[in-house]
């Protein structure tokens, strides 16, 4: 009993910073999306909300007074899931997928963090560092979603919250092909679907640790 309370600070305190990152993100998004005339989470690119100049870029109009909110909201997120992944650190299991995990979670963090920081603006466009943006995103949608697939087995989740995360992930991944081939639905859509999959895997996941569902022994 008393090992097993042991081994549940840091389970916990990654459960609430794990809870926290995709709120905090989601809060941003919103605030961000009502200070922008005519901003549509159909139509328009999520980081089209973090970017500091009017204009139009693809044929979408850029107005985005509260642009350093939906950045904010990008970089917490980032940091908030990194904080969390480091606290359990000296309690997984040295294991392969513990290492993919590791691997793909500083991944997706680097990644939003570059979408934070530089943000998907026209005059980056001209300058060569879109690419940086593009870059992250890449990252950050992509280590994300495999995050949520491989974590389940990494964390020793039951078979059902594994399953969970392998569905999300697969989703994600199926939602940014899509996104590619711009397929039947605007391409806000589908970005957000390969987005909110990952951040709905945070929030699953949260929960559990905040539950003490998933506390392994320590490393071996």
């Amino acid at each position: 009993m008393t090992g097993t309370n042991r081994s549940m600070g840091p389970w916990a305190s990654t459960g609430l910073l794990w809870m926290l990152g995709p709120l905090w993100y989601l809060l941003c998004e919103a605030i961000a999306a009502t200070a922008f005339p005519g901003y549509s989470y159909a139509t328009n690119y999520i980081s089209d909300l973090g970017v500091p100049d009017k204009g139009i870029l693809d044929g979408r109009v850029l107005n985005s007074p509260l642009h350093a909110v939906m950045n904010a909201g990008f970089i917490g997120e980032g940091i908030l899931f990194l904080l969390g992944l480091v606290l359990l650190l000296p309690r997984l299991h040295r294991t392969a997928s513990v290492t993919l995990l590791i691997i793909f979670g500083a991944l997706h963090t680097v990644g939003i963090v570059l979408v934070g920081v530089v943000p998907g603006a026209e005059a980056y466009v001209h300058n060569g560092l879109i690419v940086w943006h593009v870059v992250g995103a890449f990252l950050a949608i992509a280590s994300g979603n495999l995050v949520a697939i491989i974590a389940g087995r990494s964390l020793r989740m039951s078979r059902v919250i594994r399953r969970t995360g392998s569905i999300l992930g697969a989703l994600g991944f199926a939602s940014a092909a899509l996104l590619m081939v711009h397929f039947l639905l605007p391409d806000g859509i589908w970005e957000r679907a390969s987005v909110y999959t990952f951040l709905a895997w945070q929030l699953v996941t949260a929960t559990v640790l905040l539950r003490g569902s998933a506390v392994p022994d320590g490393p071996r």
